[in-house]
């Protein structure tokens, strides 16, 4: 099995952008340990605050984003950071290359009972056209992505991530503290017959999207037999789709606040299509592609239809 610097090398990774990884990896390992731990290291359990997006905070939400951010602040190739739990973008090292956005820990509601969880993190290249700590810095197409992965927590601890090539994965070989290859590409099958959504929020959705959940529970023969599964962390039910094909749905609803779904455009959309786009699969908000969305505003949300082709198409065709 191969480390992750040498395949980096091998797809031709610019160094400075190969040591910003690094810095991000490294925080990983730190999550991926007091995870591990659980009760044992006092990271389990609410804090008493919310952040930006009006959720509760976790213990283990306010750990993650402080490591992340320690670390990339104190990296000199970072000139600012973006993360779902803070307010504001957060200036770095001046005139530094690179900018980076986080989600430290999706999936966090899934803490307390040992479930799916995953950090999920972007880079792009700095803006020399605005200041350092601009929203604008991060109002960047997903296209534009440098770089794009999410460590998925779990009964081993993976790094699903693309530099522009195919999505790879690595496992974090807990003896020596490295992750290694091992899954040198994905490809997502054109159709499958799994998908996955909260099934709980029918009741809020348009007419056409309860026609197309009509349809392939209870009327279509292409789609009879499908199975929902479905994780409360999209990391984990993205995962899923990369390993084996399938269908992650978010649509926007009638409830105040979820006009445009729940899922952020720059934290976790952006990144995760990519990952899927380079590994077969496609990405879409509302029929259009993810990755070609102008952003307006740093938590931004979309709706979103991720997975497998064919069955983003047929769901995009009751829009």
């Amino acid at each position: 099995m191969q480390r992750l610097i040498p395949v980096l090398k091998r797809d031709n990774v610019e160094l400075e952008l190969i040591m910003l990884i690094r810095t991000v990896l490294a925080a990983s390992k730190e999550i991926s340990f007091r995870v591990s731990q659980g009760a044992l290291a006092g990271v389990l359990g609410s804090t008493l605050d919310e952040n930006i997006q009006g959720e509760v905070q976790k213990k283990l939400d306010v750990l993650a984003n402080q490591l992340l951010k320690d670390m990339l602040l104190d990296d000199d190739s970072v000139r600012a950071i973006a993360s779902e739990e803070e307010d504001f973008v957060v200036a770095g090292t001046p005139n530094a290359p690179y900018i980076v956005a986080f989600d430290p820990l999706d999936g966090s509601s899934n803490v307390d009972i040992n479930g799916q969880i995953g950090t999920i993190f972007t880079i792009y290249k700095a803006r020399n056209d605005v200041p350092d700590d601009s929203e604008l810095q991060f109002a960047q197409p997903g296209n534009q992505q440098l770089c794009a992965g999410y460590v998925l927590y779990g009964a081993s601890t993976l790094l699903v991530m693309t530099t522009g090539g195919p999505t790879r994965c690595y496992t974090l070989d807990s003896t020596h503290g490295g992750y290694l290859l091992t899954e040198n590409s994905f490809d997502i099958p054109l159709k499958t017959k799994e998908f996955a959504v909260n099934l709980a929020n029918y009741r809020y959705w348009s007419d056409s999207i309860q026609s197309y959940f009509n349809e392939i529970l209870y009327k279509s023969d292409e789609y009879a037999g499908s199975s929902m599964r479905w994780n409360a962390a999209m990391v984990g039910d993205i995962h899923r789709v990369i390993s084996r094909g399938g269908l992650f749905l978010y649509p926007q609803d009638s409830r105040s606040g979820n006009e445009n779904g729940k899922i952020r455009l720059l934290y976790e959309a952006n990144p995760l299509a990519l990952l899927v786009e380079n590994s077969g699969g496609q990405a879409s908000s509302l029929g259009r592609s993810i990755l070609d969305i102008q952003p307006t505003s740093l938590h931004q949300r979309v709706p979103v239809a991720i997975g497998s082709k064919e069955q983003v198409e047929y769901y995009n065709k009751f829009l």
